[in-house]
């Protein structure tokens, strides 16, 4: 019989549930959200789009195939999809003490704690869910028995995406075509994608003017927070703009985009969190679901004329991609690449490098 000290999650409008601390036994705060997918928490864990995030897995088993012993492949990770877990806590219903799985070496119990990260189980994550989804994402903290926190502090206030970016220009893959990548948080598998593509790629930090580089083509990656921090991104891909070479963004690469189109942003209740999104392509009856993390959207009535929706989310609406009318200028908020996923989308890779 396994014991787990008692621990609280409080919600910053004082609602409390009562569990079970495991991983870290700390105490911790973050902007609560809640993801629907029904695996993949060692790729959801490692996604630089969840830092400042305590993430509630609504999936009710959590830890029965255990987490991979990573190794590093031609400097990318070879099961996760950054270096290190990214999110601030993480809260489950049930945990499974016991895993099963051929690539497993260890439990995600001890895989928290190797990387210093709390956790609470034993919760009633539907009514949770149910709160966040009625209330909107909220502020909250775990706080296992014995530890005191006082204040909790709200992540989308940090410039998140200069938490994760690279801090120094760096290689990967060849090929005749070069990419340059924004590094606002990249998930390693879009490096994957670009690569086994036969592209080499140029990844560099989120605020780097990569104006005198020599490149093919300009991708704009996913990243977490608000994505009005990232001023100068915004002004380096308006002088990209000018230059016309083909430019292709994901998620938060999307919302930068559009920003430097003239669009805005706005802060969705809840966010969308989870691998099926439905979405369908603009002028067709092309639909896909599709692998989502982002808790900001693109307000379609602010783009330019030059400019239209590429994706219109099926579910409440709201935009999924744009592209330009004439110029080779696309993105989508969703995750094509999709580790872990459906990859139905997988195709705009293909469809942007075939513009370089």
């Amino acid at each position: 019989m396994h014991k787990y000290k008692p621990a609280t999650l409080v919600l910053e409008d004082g609602t409390e549930f009562s569990g079970y601390s495991f991983g870290n036994d700390q105490a911790i705060d973050g902007e609560v959200v809640f993801s629907t997918a029904m695996v993949g928490y060692p790729e959801s864990l490692t996604d630089p789009s969840y830092s400042g995030q305590i993430l509630c897995v609504t999936y009710p088993l959590v830890g029965n195939y255990g987490v991979p012993e990573d190794s590093i492949t031609n400097s990318l990770s070879s099961f996760y999809e950054s270096e290190k877990i990214h999110i601030r806590g993480l809260i489950i219903s049930d945990y499974s003490f016991s895993y099963s799985h051929w690539n497993a070496s260890k439990s995600l119990d001890q895989w928290l704690k190797e990387q210093k990260i709390p956790g609470i189980f034993g919760i009633d994550t539907r009514e949770l869910t149910k709160i966040l989804r009625e209330r909107g994402s909220m502020l909250g903290k775990i706080v296992p028995q014995g530890e005191i926190l006082d204040n909790m502090e709200d992540p989308n206030l940090v410039n998140q995406v200069d938490v994760v970016s690279c801090k120094e220009v760096l290689t990967y893959g060849s090929g005749k075509k070069r990419v340059v990548l924004v590094d606002c948080g990249v998930k390693h598998n879009i490096i994957r994608c670009f690569v086994n593509r036969g592209v080499e790629v140029i990844r560099v930090p989120w605020n780097y003017d990569f104006s005198n580089l020599n490149y093919d083509g300009l991708f704009i990656s996913n990243g977490p927070g608000d994505p009005n921090h990232c001023t100068e991104t915004v002004e380096n891909i308006k002088k990209a703009l000018e230059v016309e070479k083909p430019i292709f963004g994901i998620c938060m690469g999307n919302q930068l985009l559009s920003k430097a189109a003239g669009a805005s942003v706005f802060k969705l209740k809840y966010g969308h969190r989870s691998h099926n999104q439905p979405v369908r392509m603009a002028g067709t009856n092309r639909c896909f679901i599709t692998s989502q993390n982002h808790g900001y959207a693109v307000n379609d009535s602010t783009l330019g004329s030059d400019w239209e929706p590429l994706f219109t989310n099926m579910n409440d609406g709201t935009n999924e991609g744009i592209r330009h009318k004439v110029k080779p200028f696309f993105s989508c908020q969703f995750h094509p690449e999709a580790s872990s996923g459906p990859t139905d989308t997988e195709f705009l890779f293909d469809d942007f490098i075939k513009l370089l």
